[in-house]
């Protein structure tokens, strides 16, 4: 699911093009993508944009009339832009699940994968708005309290603290390995276990890589529609490097795999250089799953 970086630039890239402008018609290609029914998608035509806003990660249209559109574009869904008289690019066939015409463009929610979970969801009120909201604090204005406090209610792995979006909000998979990177923390370390240096180590990696990702997102896009929205970047440090150096210590960098979810880490830099036990592979071997790097590396030649 797209997370805070680029959720932050389709909001300022709808906001820009949406505000102001009136929606003509909107027609559902998927009889699965509306998954409410009052008051009836309908009644967005005609109306004109206020405002564009975040959600966590769930993208809002908010019309005249206090009516919302709330789009979760969940792991594949994304939007394509049009102006006026142009197609947009991958916006036919089996992954196009709406249009939105407007007086300004057309705007397509598409899903490029076969599982739809993309949706759209209308509601009308703040307080139906609300529903919507899972409860996550803002790191980009979070205190180092508030983020604290946050992190330490629960006792979880830190990995699944940073996704958790009632305890953050739209952080996932992809920049959690990144933020826990930067701040040199196991993915797997309790978050009541965390000392006070590493839970302020953990603030600023968050907000720094939130931060330096939107600006770096932003550059990218230099005012255009963002159009390679995706969890796997080049230049990511962990996330979707396996196998490939470290940027800072040159290890390669390790992943444990639960369900279609993978997680990467560096060991020499987050866990002191111990493998961290892939749930499938350590029910297997039990005991035998391997104490060092060295130890994982031949068992994984043996299997090649």
């Amino acid at each position: 699911m797209p997370e805070l970086p680029d959720v932050t630039l389709y909001v300022e890239a709808l906001a820009e093009r949406l505000v102001g402008h009136r929606l003509e018609r909107v027609t559902l290609r998927s009889p699965f993508v509306l998954r409410t029914v009052d008051p009836p998608v309908q009644a967005l035509v005609g109306r004109t944009v206020g405002a564009v806003r975040r959600l966590a990660k769930r993208i809002v249209l908010a019309f005249e009339g206090d009516l919302f559109a709330v789009v979760p574009l969940m792991r594949l869904g994304r939007f394509r832009w049009a102006d006026p008289g142009k197609k947009a690019k991958n916006a036919a066939g089996k992954v196009l699940l709406a249009t939105f015409e407007f007086d300004a463009g057309t705007l397509h929610l598409v899903e490029m994968g076969p599982k739809k979970r993309a949706a759209l969801h209308v509601v009308q009120g703040e307080a139906a708005l609300a529903t919507f909201d899972p409860g996550g604090i803002e790191v980009p204005t979070a205190s180092p309290e508030d983020f604290a406090r946050a992190l330490t209610r629960h006792n979880h792995t830190v990995k699944r603290a940073l996704c958790d979006p009632r305890i953050l909000a739209g952080i996932g998979n992809a920049y959690s390995d990144e933020i826990l990177w930067e701040a040199r923390l196991s993915p797997v370390k309790l978050t009541q276990k965390l000392t006070e240096s590493e839970l302020d180590a953990l603030y600023h990696a968050t907000r720094s890589a939130m931060q330096t990702w939107t600006d770096k997102l932003r550059r990218e896009c230099d005012g255009a529609f963002p159009e390679h929205v995706t969890a796997f970047r080049e230049d990511m440090a962990a996330h979707g490097r396996y196998g490939k150096p470290c940027p800072r210590c040159g290890a390669p960098i390790q992943r444990i795999v639960y369900a279609d979810r993978e997680t990467n880490y560096c060991a020499p830099c987050q866990t002191g250089g111990k493998p961290l036990a892939d749930r499938a592979l350590s029910r297997l071997l039990g005991k035998d799953w391997p104490k060092t790097m060295e130890e994982l590396e031949e068992l994984r030649e043996g299997v090649k």
